[in-house]
């Protein structure tokens, strides 16, 4: 569910191109970010901003960088 606050790791296995076991390592890694942190996190998923944040490398935007650069 593309409008979801949270990605399982199906969806994070599609969005990265990774395998299912890859992209649960991707889940359990962001989570204890976030939880080191001080949020509460949901075992087997992510936040889809977090994470589009750390593939981008930039927050508020889910364009990835290379159409954001054609653009300006």
């Amino acid at each position: 569910m593309a409008n979801s606050i949270f990605m399982k790791a199906e969806e994070v296995q599609a969005f990265l191109g990774v395998s299912r076991t890859e992209s649960y390592r991707i889940i359990k890694r962001l989570n204890e970010e976030l939880k080191a942190n001080g949020y509460m996190v949901i075992s087997g998923r992510v936040s889809r901003k977090y994470l589009e944040e750390k593939v981008y490398g930039y927050v508020g935007s889910s364009v990835p960088v290379s159409e954001a650069e054609q653009e300006v």
